[in-house]
């Protein structure tokens, strides 16, 4: 299986990078630019390919969800290249059905199987997880 993206520079410090099905997102290199930090670009990437996998588990579970974030924090070497060395993920959930049994196992699943970040990474970064789920409505104020 093979991946393919593009990265186009656009001007100063801005790029846009392009994947293999057209999509596009603007990264920026600059401290207040137009774009996503790539650095930070590398955290919610690892925070969705968890995501789309746990979503999925969770629908093979028949639950029923009205929400989801994954909120992602990391430390940095404070020399370059600046490696993450430590990353941490805070799940949040709402939904109908939702268990902390079905979410721990969802969550684990992910990181230790499914999710091609993570097993990148992991050679690098210790990546912790933990979860939160809420009352149906409550995330509107999270």
């Amino acid at each position: 299986m093979a991946a393919a993206t593009t990265l186009r520079w656009t001007h100063g410090k801005h790029f846009v990078g392009i994947d293999s099905t057209g999509h596009s997102v603007v990264l920026s290199g600059e401290k207040n630019g137009i774009g996503v930090k790539p650095s930070e670009m590398l955290l919610i990437a690892l925070s969705a390919c968890s995501a789309v996998d746990v979503v999925q588990i969770l629908k093979k579970k028949r639950i029923r969800l009205s929400f989801m974030e994954v909120a992602s924090t990391a430390e940095q070497d404070p020399e370059p290249p600046w490696t993450f060395r430590k990353i941490h993920l805070t799940y949040r959930f709402s939904g109908e059905g939702l268990t902390p049994k079905a979410v721990e196992q969802a969550i684990a699943l992910s990181q230790d199987k499914y999710c091609s970040v993570a097993a990148t990474l992991r050679g690098v970064a210790q990546i912790h997880t933990e979860f939160v789920i809420l009352p149906e409505k409550s995330h509107d104020a999270a």
